[in-house]
């Protein structure tokens, strides 16, 4: 799996430096053993693929984060949630198509930083009534850990105000 994690990091600084062409080459060079890594019976292979995705910016890959939010494994659906944060960034419609099942992980999977990090993907998505009742619920709730009712409130916040709604 080491081939794959150094193909994501060069993949990652190709995206920063806005190297299409290369990027776009290592993405087909990727594709077979991302995908496999993906299916892999091993949570660390997974979690290391569905992070890979967000690396390599393969908006092709989008189902495949699918099947990540709903691992079994925290760390898989925590690396799901990286890369849909990252490619749902200027493209709300990524978030938008799996809204739902943010708003299901926000509220109640057994794991805080995969609530947190679904808060978060949540700020890229559209501004919509629904997800910010949501996020001031959990914002509002003192049975809800900290860290959790902070990134809630500053996400909701961010959203109300795209969205030009008053407090």
């Amino acid at each position: 799996m080491t081939g794959l994690t150094e193909a994501a990091v060069e993949a990652d600084a190709l995206a920063q430096r806005g190297a299409e062409r290369e990027l776009a080459d290592l993405r087909a060079r990727w594709s077979d053993d991302l995908e496999a890594a993906a299916r892999s019976s091993d949570y660390r292979e997974r979690a290391l693929a569905y992070r890979a995705v967000g690396q390599f910016r393969f908006r092709q890959k989008i189902e495949l984060l699918r099947r990540g939010l709903e691992d079994e494994s925290p760390a898989c659906r925590g690396s799901a949630l990286v890369s849909l944060e990252l490619l749902s960034r200027g493209n709300p419609g990524v978030v938008n198509a799996v809204r739902p099942t943010l708003h299901e992980m926000a509220t109640r999977d057994g794991n805080g930083a995969v609530r947190r990090l679904a808060i978060v993907t949540l700020r890229n998505g559209s501004p919509q009534r629904d997800t910010i009742l949501l996020l001031n619920g959990l914002a509002a709730d003192d049975e809800q850990a900290p860290e959790l009712r902070a990134a809630a409130k500053r996400v909701a916040e961010e959203l109300r105000k795209r969205a030009g709604a008053p407090r």
